[in-house]
């Protein structure tokens, strides 16, 4: 979807839409969750913190989240798709990957399934979407972002390779500015420098990553559209108005965080024997520090306490004032199961489509 949380809003009050708008809490700390395109072309983009956003928007508007209308807008969006297949992979409230291969509705290509699936979209929603055909989920992804808002477009096998050699290494799936950055000082810029590579070059570098990007530089993703998706994880956090010093009010923070994990743990029955405690400290450098049990944690908001007290006992998680601090239980007993290809947790998009026609 094309500025989701924002767009909705707009649809919803239209004395927001062409005005510059930003989805968020007006705090000190807060971020943007999602920005209009009118607030877009100031520079305003979502994880921006709010105050950034205002200085560069000065006309911006702040509307706060109404996550229950989204899931409801996301559970609409879910009903179209299932029109078309049952092989549905949902990533986010909008965002998800289709394989149709055999279409319910019998079309003969991908592209007229994904006009008519962003006709549906506009017309009973009142929303826009984009989407990206291709054959594996990489270049599905990279497609769908090529022609926002309300674009489609196609990245076809005989002119992927080609694609993906001037694709700039940013492009990349799961590539942040941290390792675009580590690609470049290996004089990697662009899909072409990354494909000269060999795997063992990579793998030293990048570990399992360097063996995901050799497969993308060759068009090469061979997971499939999964409708079912296990949970890897529960977990909670919270930036703080002003930094927490002190240890009473850490203890104070964590019970907080212990009885908020303790409700999303009993909500989604996961169970996990891993408890993580992340904090960011106010020079926004980050640690995250473990503790593993013989058996799950349970959803006991006490018993998370006195296990995140512990973990924090650790001198280095104390020792400067603290801006976030953040509980997660993982490592379920599914885990180890799990195959390399599903490990890697990316945030991703659109429409994954076959067979084949090129967009006119």
């Amino acid at each position: 979807m094309d500025a989701f949380f924002a767009s909705v809003e707009q649809r919803d009050f239209p004395e927001l839409r062409g005005k510059p708008i930003v989805v968020g809490h007006d705090g000190p700390r807060s971020v943007v969750a999602t920005a209009s395109y009118e607030a877009r072309p100031f520079g305003v983009h979502s994880a921006q913190p709010i105050a950034t956003a205002k200085r560069l928007c000065p006309n911006l508007i702040i509307v706060p989240g109404r996550y229950h209308v989204y899931k409801e807008v996301s559970a609409q969006m879910h009903e179209i798709f299932h029109e078309y297949t049952d092989l549905i992979e949902p990533i986010s409230l909008d965002e998800a990957f289709l394989d149709v291969t055999q279409s319910k509705t019998g079309q003969t290509t991908a592209v007229e399934i994904a006009r008519e699936i962003k006709q549906k979209i506009r017309q009973r929603l009142q929303l826009t979407a984009s989407a990206g055909v291709s054959y594996c989920k990489f270049l599905a992804k990279i497609a769908s972002d090529l022609r926002k808002p309300d674009g489609l477009a196609t990245i076809h096998p005989s002119r992927a390779q080609e694609f993906i050699d001037g694709l700039s290494i940013e492009k990349f799936w799961g590539v942040g500015p941290r390792t675009a950055e580590a690609l470049h000082q290996y004089g990697i810029f662009k899909g072409a420098d990354l494909r000269q590579k060999p795997l063992p070059y990579l793998i030293e570098r990048f570990g399992k990553m360097g063996g995901v990007l050799y497969n993308f530089a060759r068009g090469i993703d061979l997971r499939p559209v999964e409708p079912t998706r296990e949970r890897k994880s529960v977990g909670c956090e919270q930036t703080f108005e002003t930094d927490l010093t002190g240890a009473a009010h850490l203890k104070e923070a964590l019970e907080q965080l212990a009885a908020e994990l303790s409700r999303r743990l009993q909500r989604t029955q996961f169970r996990g024997a891993t408890l993580t405690l992340k904090v960011k400290f106010a020079d926004f450098q980050q640690i995250t520090r473990s503790l593993t049990l013989p058996e799950p944690v349970e959803p006991d908001a006490a018993r998370i306490l006195e296990l995140a007290l512990i973990i924090l006992q650790d001198p280095t998680t104390t020792i400067q004032p603290i801006r976030l601090m953040g509980l997660s239980v993982s490592h379920s007993a599914h885990d180890e199961a799990d195959s390399s290809a599903q490990g890697n947790n990316y945030t991703q998009l659109e429409f994954d489509f076959l067979p084949w026609e090129d967009e006119a």
